[in-house]
């Protein structure tokens, strides 16, 4: 993972977020690279509760050194769907997700945690989606890809290993079983070495 790269990206972008009082994590291979076994990537994923109102503050601030649209974007939180940065000096894409107010998106929110990424010349404090959640969405995103991305797979063993002794296993299961993919959650476990009953 290149730290210096993804802190020049993510910091304007998390600044602009907190400055409007906007809840977000960071999710994706950013995050199981800070729980688990690090690896490269040029994109950073990221959560939102945008709205409407919000759109044209960022979007001004952002401008000079982004790729950014905001007619996408409010069609992205009309739909509750995604919409993408480009960070243009370092090339890094954002993927930004406006999910719905599930109850399953509702505790991931309520779970996240606070933590650091340190660049070469200013560290970015950030919220990350807790370990638990980010191998759950990253099983989901596992399955329908076909079950072969070698790097999801890959990132969601390393973070089980890494964070082990520390997992809600109980937390984990029940939400890999409610949003069906139990059975993959199952065969991570084994193959992380982690007892499953």
């Amino acid at each position: 993972m290149n730290k210096p790269d993804i802190v020049a990206a993510l910091k304007p972008v998390v600044e602009a977020l907190e400055k409007l009082g906007v809840p977000y994590y960071v999710g994706g291979s950013v995050a199981s690279s800070a729980y688990g076994m690090a690896r490269s990537t040029m994109d950073i994923v990221l959560a939102s509760s945008l709205k409407p109102e919000h759109v044209r503050p960022p979007t001004e601030m952002l401008q000079p050194t982004y790729y950014i649209d905001d007619r996408l974007i409010l069609d992205a939180i009309r739909r509750s769907s995604s919409f993408n940065l480009i960070h243009l000096e370092t090339m890094f894409k954002i993927d930004v997700f406006l999910p719905r107010r599930s109850p399953y998106e509702i505790e991931v929110f309520r779970r996240r945690r606070p933590d650091s990424l340190p660049g070469e010349e200013q560290t970015v404090e950030i919220y990350l989606a807790s370990p638990e959640d980010v191998v759950r969405k990253k099983l989901a995103w596992f399955r329908p890809g076909g079950e072969v991305s070698e790097n999801q797979w890959n990132d969601i063993r390393g973070e089980l290993k890494v964070q082990k002794d520390s997992l809600d296993i109980g937390y984990l299961r029940r939400w890999a079983t409610e949003l069906g993919v139990g059975e993959l959650l199952t065969k991570a476990l084994r193959e992380a070495e982690i007892g499953v009953q």
